[in-house]
């Protein structure tokens, strides 16, 4: 029978409840374990696709198109398995859900309530994971703060779980955290007392306890988290912070977590095999003497996890050429051809990611004309490929006004514009090209030597697209159109193809990069910049 593990958080939010699902579920899946990986979000929105990425981070994008929360990137990139729609629910989705059924009479007239018809849905959300992947574990975390108002019906949801299937095949795992006090120079395990008391009142009783804490804690304050809190000794799990993410699956598995995890849920497995995982961590600690400076020149940039899944890719690749990628956040906005110079001047490599809308748009141009004049590698990812089109059209195809239909409806040469068919009337959430689309690569192309193959799937995030109209201009320019869909009808990539990188892809590579499996592209792209740094270093 499927097991279920439910991860909730205490005391504050931010503490890495993600990160410690994702590492549980690594070191499951290393020993032996099909995992499966979901998190229930309380925000009424139906999906973080229409929030601001000031306010909930970078939006993941799953095979299969759906728009969902950053911590599945982490689910991914640990776990290395690819998730779906069935791995993020929200209250927004769970209503939304709810109510047609109403409207269409699913309920026969029964007065709609929280219990049982939300937390009804909650359950037949959860129960759909193990049944979709036939996984042994799914491990669901749960959004929010315990005492949030809006998390109560999926904590409601998980307890009568628990019930349903047993407490033989259900886990709570509760993340606290332990603050330190200077003054007195003690931990305090107050906090996560008063915190697994209200998830108790909650009816749902911790099986394990993470201690989220800046410095290693007193033997003094497992004991008594243990016995205030009724769990066993062994049950008490330290979670320090670490200088490298990926340590976490190990610095946990010290305690004995996963042997904790399988112990209480009576799965017989073998010990974990983390030998790949160890090297790839050590990889990433030599990696710190040698340094490549790029520059991320972007909109969002005041919030790294806007861009938290590029970043990772980024270190990922770092660690396949055992360089530390030393990122350079750049506000796009403020870059202007005065001051274009003081931005730029020393990196090994710029990239353009993502993004929405026409504030700081020009500063990217600058950036990419900067590299593509100077020869210093250059990644545009998504609409950082939309500004390599735009900038090359003005400055290297003669066409001086040419934009996006995006930025400037006016513009006479959109270079980038609507896709067929679309309407700037239609809704903003879920109507974008969304998931994995395939693409043909052209022969003898930087595209090419990175992937090693002509053919690729990769996941996208985007309305707009490379106006047809102007191939055939841009390309007697010199602009190669290195990946095209199979119908011949869009074009996926761009490059110039007598650079050692200067590529744009209108896809988002970085939601398929893992720590052990750096994406082709990335690897290209801070190869590129490791030769640019040794060849300015002569």
């Amino acid at each position: 029978m499927t097991k279920y593990i439910f991860v909730t958080g205490g005391v504050v939010s931010g503490l890495g409840k993600g990160i410690t699902a994702a590492s549980l579920g690594r070191l499951l899946k290393a020993r032996g374990l099909k995992v499966a990986s979901q998190k229930l979000d309380p925000y009424i929105n139906v999906d973080p696709g229409t929030m601001s990425p000031y306010q909930h981070g970078e939006v993941y994008v799953t095979e299969d198109g759906a728009e969902t929360d950053l911590d599945l990137g982490h689910y991914e990139r640990f776990i290395d398995e690819d998730l779906n729609k069935y791995s993020n629910l929200t209250t927004g989705k769970v209503y939304w859900n709810v109510l047609n059924k109403e409207r269409k009479g699913e309920y026969l007239g029964s007065t709609v309530q929280v219990i049982p018809h939300i937390t009804n849905e909650i359950k037949e959300f959860v129960y759909s994971v193990g049944k979709k992947t036939s996984a042994d574990v799914v491990i669901t975390e749960i959004g929010g703060t315990i005492g949030d108002i809006e998390s109560q019906p999926f904590i409601e949801a998980v307890r009568q779980i628990s019930l349903e299937v047993g407490r033989e095949n259900s886990l709570f795992i509760h993340v606290t955290l332990v603050p330190y006090l200077s003054g007195s120079e003690e931990h305090k395990s107050k906090p996560t007392q008063h915190s697994v008391k209200e998830l108790q009142g909650m009816g749902i009783h911790p099986n394990i306890i993470v201690l989220r804490c800046d410095r290693p804690l007193e033997a003094s304050i497992f004991q008594k988290i243990a016995l205030f809190c009724n769990v066993k000794p062994d049950c008490v799990i330290e979670n320090i912070t670490l200088p490298i993410l990926y340590e976490a699956p190990l610095m946990l598995e010290e305690s004995g977590f996963s042997g904790v995890v399988c112990r209480e849920l009576g799965i017989d497995a073998p010990e974990p095999e983390l030998t790949e995982w160890k090297e790839m961590v050590e990889r990433v600690r030599s990696a710190r003497t040698h340094c490549v400076e790029i520059g991320l020149v972007g909109k969002y940039v005041e919030l790294h996890d806007a861009y938290l899944s590029v970043a990772e890719a980024l270190h990922h690749a770092g660690c396949f050429h055992r360089v530390h990628v030393n990122i350079h956040w750049i506000d796009s906005s403020e870059i202007t051809a005065e001051n274009v110079d003081a931005f730029l001047s020393g990196l090994h490599g710029i990239i353009v990611p993502g993004g929405f809308g026409a504030r700081g748009i020009e500063g990217m141009i600058l950036a990419a004309k900067y590299a593509r004049e100077r020869q210093i590698p250059y990644f545009g990812i998504c609409l950082g490929m939309q500004i390599a089109v735009i900038e090359y059209a003005r400055n290297a195809a003669g066409i001086p006004d040419a934009d996006s239909g995006e930025f400037n409806e006016l513009c006479r040469n959109k270079v980038i514009d609507f896709m067929s068919g679309q309407s700037s009337e239609i809704d903003k959430g879920g109507t974008l090209r969304l998931g994995a689309y395939p693409c043909v690569i052209t022969p003898g192309t930087t595209m090419e030597r990175c992937y090693g193959q002509r053919e690729i799937s990769e996941r996208h995030r985007h309305r707009y697209e490379f106006n047809n109209d102007y191939r055939e201009a841009l390309q007697e320019h010199g602009l190669t159109l290195s990946g095209i869909s199979p119908d011949g009808l869009l074009v996926e990539t761009v490059e110039l193809s007598d650079r050692p990188f200067h590529v744009g892809v209108q896809y988002h590579p970085e939601f398929k990069s893992r720590p052990n499996k750096p994406h082709p592209l990335f690897t290209g792209f801070i190869g590129a910049a490791v030769k640019k740094a040794h060849e300015e270093s002569l």
